[in-house]
């Protein structure tokens, strides 16, 4: 009895080490799954995350709940998914913003590129650099130009201080050798009200937000800041195609999860993530929303956080771009 018993212990120890581990993932998810979301209802991230959180919760069978925790460019949600548990039912849409708050707010309670674990990229949006039609410049070099015959006296509006808008411009500003002044607003929407009416003159906006007023003619595309051009708008050159490289932008979405998140789960999302990715429907819905879809391993990720976060962190400091 007592040697039939020890073998029965020793089998279901046995089997629960081979099944246990394995198995993580194909328990996942065991309830509702919160998508943070680092900015209000209606604007691009949570148009994405909603996206993406519709096709999630029907490849896991379980619901996902967009939570919009706006403020501080994404670092208010970036805390709470850093202090969730770690069980792949708290993740996070990050962007652009997050590399970029390393620097800008030097006082942060977290490391963003050691606190989350990558998921997945998900899609990536250029920036376009816009004029009022009433600027004398159609392209590129002839904006340069009249830039540099101006110094001080053309400005560029952004969606706000700190923002991958406002880097973009302070980064022109540096390649192109120019010195155009910056106009912050609160958000790209009265940027773009102003820019429209010539309250201010130009703009490096993200493509999907600025696309509508392009194709309408209200505004003028002189380049995009990505290093190929956006299959949203393929009409559109690069910066380095008119000639001024290293003047590369692209914002981006991307999922993580808190650091210690099993990477079986990791492993699981990464592949739902893939899959939808890779849907057409999915595809074109982002397209029309200015995005190029973007897949990629976690590995692939982490590797553009850490070189996100350097290279702000340089454009930062050389501009003396600050939030108070």
């Amino acid at each position: 009895m007592g040697l039939r018993w020890l073998a029965a212990m020793v089998a279901s120890i046995l089997m629960w080490g081979a099944s246990g581990p394995t198995s993580l993932a194909e328990t996942y998810p065991s309830k509702p799954i919160h998508l943070v979301v680092g900015y209000a209802a209606g604007g691009s991230t949570d148009l994405v995350a909603r996206l993406v959180g519709q096709q999630l919760s029907e490849a896991l069978g379980q619901p996902v709940v967009i939570e919009n925790r706006p403020g501080a460019g994404g670092s208010i949600a970036s805390e709470q998914v850093v202090r969730s548990a770690s069980d792949g039912h708290t993740i996070f849409m990050s962007t652009i913003a997050n590399t970029i708050n390393t620097t800008l707010y030097p006082k942060l309670p977290f490391n963003f590129a050691t606190d989350l674990a990558p998921i997945s990229l998900i899609a990536t949006v250029p920036n376009v650099l816009v004029v009022n039609p009433a600027v004398p410049a159609t392209n590129l070099k002839e904006f340069i130009a009249l830039a540099k015959s101006k110094p001080g006296q053309i400005n560029f509006a952004s969606s706000g201080t700190g923002s991958s808008v406002h880097l973009s411009g302070e980064l022109f500003n540096m390649v192109a050798q120019v010195k155009l002044v910056h106009v912050p607003y609160k958000g790209s929407a009265p940027a773009l009200v102003e820019l429209i009416s010539g309250q201010v003159q130009s703009m490096f906006d993200n493509l999907s937000s600025s696309l509508p007023y392009i194709k309408s003619g209200k505004l003028r595309a002189l380049a995009v800041t990505s290093a190929q051009r956006s299959a949203a708008a393929p009409d559109i050159p690069t910066m380095a195609e008119d000639g001024l490289p290293g003047c590369e932008v692209t914002s981006w979405f991307a999922l993580v999860a808190p650091a210690k998140t099993p990477k079986e789960i990791v492993t699981r999302l990464n592949e739902e993530v893939r899959k939808i990715l890779d849907r057409p429907a999915i595809k074109a819905r982002l397209a029309e929303l200015g995005a190029d879809v973007a897949p990629s391993t976690p590995e692939a990720l982490a590797a553009l956080i850490a070189s996100e976060t350097a290279k702000w962190a340089g454009v930062i400091k050389a501009s003396g771009a600050s939030i108070e």
